[in-house]
């Protein structure tokens, strides 16, 4: 049987860019909204683009699934042979170089399943058109450099859509016949096409309000089901805390007289920047204590500031194309991770950044879909909203502020804005006006842009004792990739200090500068540099605040991780030494299981977790990340081929040795730390809440039945969802006696919350035991599940998928099979997240038998699926040809 990844697909390449060969400089759009019967008339002023490289080009506009009623070229209504429509196109070849179009089309919002363009969701309608959802709704120039002003009138049943908005400012509104009426939007500042939205029916609000620097008051609303109003409070405050953090840290102020945000749970992303219309994943707007933990808001928080920020970084100075698409994604995530700095802890807002782009980034770079920041080439561009685009987009960013500091990085903004305000511009000319605002050549930390793969920085140090030097020899390399080929090296910034065996900070002498911290710019594919002045061998911190995104090497000995887990001046710097120390900790047990021996008890982490817990109360939240051990999917990118079984009896049992001897430490911390205060959403109390439910997961994983009462005891006094989840949790991975009472009792307690429901249905999919397959298909059958739901399938099957192994690859392959059904059958359903799914498969070849036969025999059922969409065919074709 052929599969569809042994048949040739089209990529489209950067380098084969060309600008527009028309602009449209307005767009009147007059839609009658219906469920199943929508009519979009669009009246386009259009002309022909002078910086175009043909000036005899036809008129081509895009659209899918649209069912074409009507064509008007100025006064002059087209038949079918004055325009011909072929695939996604529609072109008229005779057009006067300035013009007027107009265009009638028809298209069904409750068939739309793939939840792009106009779509249904509840009672509701709502769009959503990044990256090319637009040409769903109505024909259009639908790429990012054709920016056009939008005035757009909504006409709909007054009764079912009470509520309709677009873009910018209302500017009328009034009754119709048969019941109906309408609204009138204008926005002043052109966009390109994905920025447009329209929400239509009848949602609660939340009203607030906000003085701008300048002094122009800004009405904020937000939106969601009626019943959700009284969760609606802590979103208006972050968006408060958005619009004064940009104003005092970039000086940009919002530019319109309204700003909404609108809640739907059917939401393929976590939320959409369009112009003054932001439309949000639920789970990113709705909180209350009982309903969402802390960890949810400070995703609020977090995600409502970064969709704010879009407003400038993305809105007013936007993309040229989509292979740009990190110039204000990246841009952005950088601001939003740093505006997060500054309203919780600082320290480990850092460290989860790090986390997560370990974590999520990292794999990315090592499997076949790896790709620079700038793709070169795309077959779905909705393939490329990665992490790679926006985590790793974000650490090339933070590299600008660490080689220029921040007040140069906010000079570099300033000039940004100055020179492309209103346009649609790339990674390159961001770059300029970081270089000429500083005076900076940044011509070799360019290559950022176009390298694939993590990284690798190679440090060895030669201590001179009679001299009181120690030279260290930095070497960095790139993965072997046709892109990296002619690359050379990386501009590399380094921040590094030294610590003495006492644990105390210590100077140092490097090209006649004494100084305790040193930023170093590698620029070399090798480089030695010699620090001097030094007493004794010191203890080498490097990469402190992770201040490059790479993959580091330094031979480390456990107790010098351990003296740097315990006492470097760097946070960051504490964590990577505590992370590693706790890898080399588990790679060790994995080689002994396999091997058959006895795994050997780890004693120089159990003595540097014991002096992490001593320092708690000098920075709780702190403690708990440093309490940390890396996960099973984390131990596969380090150990290949990977042994599943090996990994996961390995960790287990270092997790037994680690609780054996901490229990008591533990239950002190734990005794400490669970405050009986009413919840608050502080930076110290959601700090001391993450300690104690640190050390109460581990003491419950020692498979304690005293932890296990004082587990389901917090379950049942807790004030608070984070609480009470936190416990159930480590129930739930300890697989204890009592999971499934407690279990029952949260989903009849939550049964009306999806939410939260979601949370139930993740944690039952990572628990980690071979019966999860079964589990999992008898959770596709609750009456809470919906398949055509994105939140339920990431939560779901996408936890299953990437957060259990033991049970996803199950040697029978039951695990891998479930996964490609579900992938086929969600296909056909919601193309975008079957995409992300098929991402569990990627690394296949990398594990050992019988997990890989059982993976390729997955990616084949999938490649075999008659009418596979590109979305999935793209990821499944290049994970299928890895060997």
């Amino acid at each position: 049987m052929a599969l569809k990844g042994d048949q040739p697909q089209t990529p489209v390449l950067r380098k084969h860019y060309q600008p527009p060969a028309w602009l449209v400089d307005s767009m009147d759009m007059t839609i009658a909204l219906d469920s199943e019967q929508t009519c979009v008339r669009s009246e386009l002023t259009i002309r022909r683009n002078p910086q175009s490289n043909d000036s005899q080009a036809p008129l081509m506009l895009y659209g899918v699934g649209l069912d074409t009623q009507h064509v008007q070229l100025n006064e002059r209504v087209l038949d079918e042979s004055d325009y011909h429509i072929q695939g996604e196109t529609l072109t008229i070849d005779e057009v006067p170089d300035s013009a007027r179009v107009v265009t009638e089309v028809q298209i069904n919002p409750s068939q739309n399943t793939a939840l792009e363009g106009l779509y249904q969701s509840g009672n509701s309608l709502l769009t959503q058109c990044e990256a090319e959802g637009f040409r769903k709704i109505t024909w259009f120039a639908d790429r990012p450099d054709v920016m056009s002003v939008f005035r757009v009138r909504l006409e709909a049943d007054a009764e079912r859509y009470p509520l309709l908005l677009s873009n910018g400012n209302l500017i009328e509104s009034g009754t119709l016949d048969q019941g109906r009426h309408y609204a009138i939007w204008d926005d002043p500042f052109p966009k390109p096409s994905y920025l447009f939205a329209l929400v239509a029916g009848d949602l609660g609000l939340l009203e607030d309000t906000f003085m701008t620097v300048s002094g122009r008051e800004v009405a904020l609303k937000v939106y969601s089901e009626h019943d959700n109003i009284d969760q609606l409070d802590h979103a208006m405050e972050s968006l408060k805390k958005s619009m004064a953090w940009d104003e005092q840290r970039y000086g940009l102020e919002y530019d319109l007289d309204v700003y909404h945000i609108v809640a739907t749970h059917d939401f393929n992303m976590g939320a959409m920047e369009n112009k003054s219309l932001n439309i949000f994943n639920a789970r990113y707007v709705l909180a209350d204590p009982n309903t969402a933990t802390d960890f949810d808001y400070a995703g609020v928080e977090g995600v409502i500031a970064h969709e704010y920020f879009h407003n400038w970084t993305g809105n007013r100075v936007t993309c040229r194309d989509w292979f740009q698409l990190t110039l204000k994604e990246g841009l952005t995530v950088f601001r939003d991770q740093e505006f997060s700095a500054d309203m919780q802890s600082a320290a480990v807002t850092r460290i989860q950044n790090i986390d997560g782009l370990m974590n999520r980034q990292f794999p990315e770079d090592a499997g076949p879909m790896a790709h620079p920041i700038r793709p070169q080439r795309y077959v779905e561009i909705n393939n490329f909203y990665t992490a790679t685009v926006y985590e790793k987009g974000a650490e090339i960013i933070r590299m600008y502020q660490t080689l220029l500091g921040r007040e140069g990085f906010r000079n570099g903004m300033d000039l940004y804005f100055e020179r492309h305000d209103g346009q649609a511009v790339t990674c390159d000319d961001f770059l300029a006006a970081m270089a000429d605002a500083n005076d900076f050549d940044l011509s070799q930390f360019s290559r950022w842009y176009n390298q694939v793969g993590t990284p690798k920085l190679k440090v060895e140090a030669n201590w001179i004792e009679s001299e009181g030097a120690l030279e260290l020899a930095f070497e960095q390399s790139l993965i072997d990739h046709p892109d990296n080929s002619d690359l050379g090296p990386l501009l590399i910034p380094v921040r590094l200090g030294f610590i003495d065996t006492q644990g105390h900070a210590v100077a140092a002498q490097l090209n006649g500068n004494r100084q305790s911290e040193f930023l170093i710019k590698l620029t070399e594919s090798v480089q030695t540099l010699r620090f001097e002045g030094f007493d004794q061998r010191p203890v080498v911190s490097l990469l402190r605040d992770y201040s490059a995104p790479v993959a580091l090497t330094f031979d480390w000995s456990e107790q010098e991780l351990a003296l740097l887990l315990a006492h470097d001046a760097d946070p960051v710097a504490r964590w990577l030494a505590g992370k590693r120390l706790a890898a080399g900790v588990l790679d060790r047990a994995i080689e002994q299981v396999q091997q058959k021996r006895e795994v050997e008890r780890p004693e120089h982490l159990i003595s540097a977790w014991r002096a992490v817990l001593a320092q708690a109360e000098q920075e709780p939240a702190l403690a708990a990340e440093l309490l940390q051990l890396p996960g099973e999917s984390e131990l596969a990118l380090r150990n290949t081929p990977v042994d599943v079984e090996a990994i996961h009896a390995a960790r287990n049992q270092i997790v037994g040795f680690l609780v054996e001897e901490l229990d008591e430490p533990l239950q002190q911390c734990y005794q400490q730390f669970a405050d009986n205060k009413a919840w608050q959403f502080t930076s110290e109390q959601v700090g001391r809440r993450r300690l104690a439910n640190t050390c109460l997961g581990w003491r419950v994983a020692g498979r304690s039945e005293a932890a296990d009462a004082q587990a389901v005891t917090q379950i049942q006094s807790a004030d608070n969802l984070t609480d009470r989840f936190a416990a159930l949790g480590a129930l739930v991975r300890a697989d204890s006696d009592q999971v499934q009472d407690q279990l029952e009792a949260f989903a009849a307690r939550y049964r009306d919350n999806p939410l939260v429901m979601d949370k139930w249905f993740a944690l039952q999919a990572m628990q980690p035991k071979s019966s999860a397959v079964e589990q999992v298909k008898a959770l596709m059958q609750h009456e809470s599940f919906s398949l055509k739901n994105p939140n339920k399938v990431r939560a779901l099957i996408g936890s299953f998928g990437m957060h259990n192994p033991i049970a996803f690859h199950r040697k029978d392959g039951a695990g891998c099979e479930l996964m490609a059904d579900v992938v086929c059958e969600l296909d056909a359903i919601n193309p975008q997240v079957a995409a992300r799914l098929v991402a569990v498969f990627n690394r296949w070849s990398d594990y050992a038998e019988p997990y890989r036969a059982n993976m390729q025999a997955a990616l084949d059922t999938i490649l075999a699926q008659p009418g596979l969409s590109n979305d999935v065919s793209e990821i499944a074709s290049a994970a299928r040809k890895r060997t």
